[in-house]
């Protein structure tokens, strides 16, 4: 088994569901007493944070490096980024390691193409819906079209991550919010939505919706555990 690095703590609730998925999916592959193998830097979201809304990405990077860094350092075989937004300095970070970094939207757009799925709609922070880091990977790795909500939608879908989600704070009303942009992207020809933000999956879930909803998340984490697992 590999080990599996974990650069979180962005936000710690999101990186704790990493943990507890990828443990829990390593028991069923491999059944008894097995857990998986895996190293944890958490950095403080507060810092980052306010460095992505002042636009100082390269001090995002910085910070991220030297955890990834301790990370490879401690033994893991390869990163996972656990976090949407933070791809953005995904190529920096890798050029900081020797060690690969499995990247959220190649694994997220594996499965929208085994699903035949040639237009999907994007929820995340407004730094992933507009920005084309995200959204380019998808459409240029994997030729699916990816549409995001309008302005209003998006500054909504924003509030809610930072304001109330990455608190682990979930609120009914803000469910109806995100269900109701959800069911307009659809109207525009959406097969399906990525949950493009690692915290979405606490306020919506598969239940909640006849669109067929992709959890960046549990993606990420499932194809972690087929990575630290797969037969060389």
């Amino acid at each position: 088994m590999k080990t599996i690095g974990l650069l979180g703590g962005m936000s710690w609730e999101s990186t704790a569901l990493y943990y507890k998925q990828i443990n829990e999916e390593v028991k069923k592959q491999l059944g008894g007493l097995h857990s998986a193998k895996v190293v944890v830097y958490s950095v403080d979201f507060d810092e980052i944070e306010k460095l992505q809304h002042l636009g100082k990405w390269d001090e995002t990077a910085d910070i991220l490096s030297e955890a990834a860094q301790n990370i490879q350092n401690a033994g893991a075989d390869f990163l996972l980024i656990c976090t949407n937004t933070m791809h953005k300095v995904a190529p920096i970070i890798q050029e900081n390691i020797s060690i690969p970094i499995l990247h959220i939207a190649n694994a997220t757009g594996k499965k929208l193409q085994e699903e035949g799925i040639k237009k999907v709609g994007l929820l995340g922070t407004a730094f992933t819906m507009e920005q084309d880091f995200y959204k380019n990977t998808i459409q240029t790795n994997f030729d699916i079209e990816v549409i995001v909500p309008n302005k209003e939608e998006i500054k909504t879908i924003h509030k809610i991550i930072y304001e109330e989600l990455c608190l682990g704070k979930i609120k009914e009303d803000s469910k109806v919010q995100y269900l109701n942009i959800i069911d307009s992207l659809k109207n525009r020809g959406a097969q399906g939505v990525i949950l493009g933000c690692t915290e979405i999956g606490m306020l919506v879930s598969q239940e909640d919706t006849d669109v067929k909803l992709y959890d960046t998340t549990s993606i990420h984490a499932l194809e972690a555990v087929n990575e630290a697992l797969k037969k060389s």
